[in-house]
């Protein structure tokens, strides 16, 4: 392993951290829709993910660079102090949204924390107005793109099996639900590590630990772990939110959604474009409610979900620009 200095040590020990909470708190992603339709017990499920996070982590590192590339305009005009107070403003959002159990955004923390921090250190000339624009379209486009796969995926499951008994077919899907779930945790992982490996990647090349952009293999397997670790911990206040306050799932619409928010992660992890997993999984489920019943899905919750979706860019970056600004006097 490199010389590295104490300070990007500390940037090491955040992103890590940051990785942990943001696999507490997105369990609930790839297990809430079997576990709330009884398919798996929530331990199982929980270690069946924390395992599937894990080697989903290693598949690529194509949104890590974007992480560390496209929102800020040189390496050089970041430093670790910056990103610190970037990711301590992530864990603060991540934190506080856990314990009301509302599943916001992850990515949206981490990336709103970056925009404060490095606006604050070195203004907005130093953001990548381009780079910032592909990644937050992403992260507004996929919700959208989930809702209306959701309730696609469902109409062609109940033109397929809906001939069937309620009974039989739910029984059958009870099964299937496990092959889904593990899609979704394996593809949870390929996304969402990593943005820590991107933050990291960038405070080595920022320091002068490494001459380009490219994701060394011990922040991938310490990224990748630190996010199994995270989500074996559990974070079942959002697995209740996520599994039963949106739509009432059946185990064929658990498996709907849990299989159209693979394929849309995936899709976004080949076009290395970083996405909320938790925005992509809820509009899922609000997909496959919508097939069913339009007045199926509790909108005042999706309502209130959507409220955190849109606070949290801004809120994250006024949290991380203040963050940034106390440390200049401590530190």
């Amino acid at each position: 392993m490199p010389d590295i200095s104490l300070t990007i040590w500390l940037v090491v020990f955040f992103a890590l951290a940051f990785d942990f909470i943001n696999g507490f708190h997105d369990t609930a992603n790839a297990v809430a829709t079997s576990v709330s339709t009884r398919a798996i017990n929530p331990t199982t499920a929980i270690l069946m993910a924390a395992v599937l996070n894990f080697f989903g982590a290693l598949l690529s590192t194509g949104v890590a660079k974007t992480i560390g590339g496209d929102i800020v305009k040189s390496a050089s005009m970041v430093n670790a102090h910056v990103i610190i107070a970037a990711l301590i403003a992530a864990i603060l959002w991540n934190l506080l949204t856990w314990w009301y159990g509302i599943p916001s955004s992850s990515s949206h923390a981490l990336i709103g924390g970056i925009i404060g921090a490095v606006a604050m250190a070195s203004g907005f000339r130093a953001l990548n107005a381009s780079g910032i624009e592909t990644i937050v379209l992403s992260l507004v486009l996929s919700p959208i793109i989930a809702v209306v796969g959701g309730y696609l995926m469902m109409v062609m499951l109940l033109w397929i099996f809906g001939r069937f008994a309620p009974r039989l077919l739910n029984k059958g899907f009870h099964k299937m639900q496990l092959l889904s779930a593990a899609l979704m945790a394996f593809s949870h992982g390929s996304n969402d590590a990593q943005k820590a490996m991107g933050i990291i990647t960038l405070a080595l090349l920022s320091g002068g630990v490494i001459d380009t952009l490219e994701v060394p293999n011990w922040v991938k397997l310490t990224c990748a772990a630190a996010m199994a670790l995270g989500t074996a911990a559990g974070g079942k206040k959002i697995i209740k939110t996520m599994g039963s306050n949106i739509f009432r799932l059946e185990p064929i619409s658990g498996f709907a959604a849990d299989l159209n928010s693979s394929f849309v992660i995936f899709l976004a992890t080949f076009l290395h474009l970083p996405v909320s997993t938790t925005h992509v999984v809820s509009g899922s489920i609000m997909g496959v409610g919508s097939a069913k019943r339009v007045t199926a899905v509790r909108w005042l919750v999706a309502q209130n979900m959507l409220m955190a979706w849109v606070l949290t860019i801004p809120l994250s970056a006024l949290v991380g620009a203040l963050i940034y600004q106390a440390m200049r006097f401590v530190w």
